[in-house]
């Protein structure tokens, strides 16, 4: 795929193009290469498949001044080359002004899946800079909605240690999303917590929220259920944080106005004996229940089974 203003991808041209011998000191990389981390055990397994298959698809060049090359495509394959200590490549030569150059590079490169989100998101961000292209031409040309391609430019405003932390497989892109709550210059004192502690994208949502003085996410969302489920919904908590764990302070008291018809919730085994009593609530409604719980790990499996009971038949006459 191809942006049509690039004018890249329209015929055949570079098939047509015989494929030359190309010194690999003569060959550098690309400049807009999006791509800033590169497996190094993947290398040696392309170079290991090089070595015994030879090179199945040439690499693409640009000769940006004479005797001189850029690689357009195909760096992993260059560095694999480069690591067998090839002294050619087989390369096709193509003609490209320097913003074609780049906007090909980072296109393809966009097309695979194993960029980072961080990798990503600066790509989309040089390409809308170097063609003057807004989000939603940026999305209809890439393929993509213009939310997903907002949604990943946003974390181009995270701090630079939590990009690189993200680049470096430290932590995750939703662990990025849930910093981008604080300003730059606490992102990074938050991002050494998240790694120490290993916590979890909920977790680092809960010491944001704490941290800001907000309502803890996984309180709301635990409350939500208990009111979904009615057993003992707590209507009216107080879930705003006072302290930078993310864990509720627990000499806090709260205001609570709790159903009066509830069963009182201490524990697991608590709420699963509150779950059967809801579902005694069926019975003389014409379904059969049946309630299984089972220990685990985290509590305890309740598990619901509401079957039609078949209507009694009256005397024939």
């Amino acid at each position: 795929m191809a942006f049509s203003i690039f004018n890249l991808g329209k015929d055949d041209e570079h098939v047509k193009n015989q494929v030359v011998e190309v010194p690999l000191k003569d060959i550098v990389p690309n400049r807009y290469q999006p791509r800033k981390v590169f497996d190094r055990q993947a290398i040696e397994e392309l170079a290991q498949t090089i070595r015994e298959h030879g090179l199945l698809q040439p690499i693409i060049v640009r000769e940006y001044e004479a005797g001189k090359y850029e690689i357009i495509a195909g760096e992993r394959r260059f560095r694999a080359m480069t690591s067998l200590n090839w002294e050619t490549a087989p390369a096709i030569v193509e003609k490209m002004s320097d913003e074609e150059t780049a906007s090909l590079a980072l296109i393809e490169n966009l097309q695979r899946s194993n960029l980072s989100p961080v990798e990503e998101a600066q790509a989309y961000r040089k390409l809308m800079d170097l063609n003057h292209l807004t989000q939603r031409t940026l999305a209809e040309g890439m393929g993509k909605s213009q939310s997903f391609v907002a949604n990943k430019l946003r974390l181009l405003q995270l701090a630079e240690p939590v990009q690189t932390a993200i680049l470096n497989h430290q932590i995750t892109e939703r662990h990025g999303r849930a910093l981008l709550n604080l300003k730059q210059v606490d992102q990074a004192a938050m991002l050494a917590e998240v790694i120490s502690h290993e916590w979890t994208v909920r977790q680092t949502e809960d010491a944001v929220a704490a941290k800001l003085g907000q309502p803890l996410p996984s309180v709301i969302r635990a409350r939500k259920q208990r009111e979904i489920y009615g057993i003992g919904a707590d209507e009216s908590a107080d879930v705003t944080a006072t302290t930078e764990d993310p864990k509720v302070n627990p000499k806090k008291k709260s205001t609570r106005r709790t159903n009066k018809h509830a069963p009182k919730i201490t524990n697991a085994q608590s709420a699963a004996k509150a779950i059967q009593a809801a579902v005694d609530n069926l019975k003389g409604t014409g379904y059969h229940t049946e309630v299984t719980t089972q220990d685990t790990e985290n509590g305890v499996q309740v598990i619901i089974q509401v079957v039609d009971q078949p209507r009694k038949r009256g005397r024939q006459s």
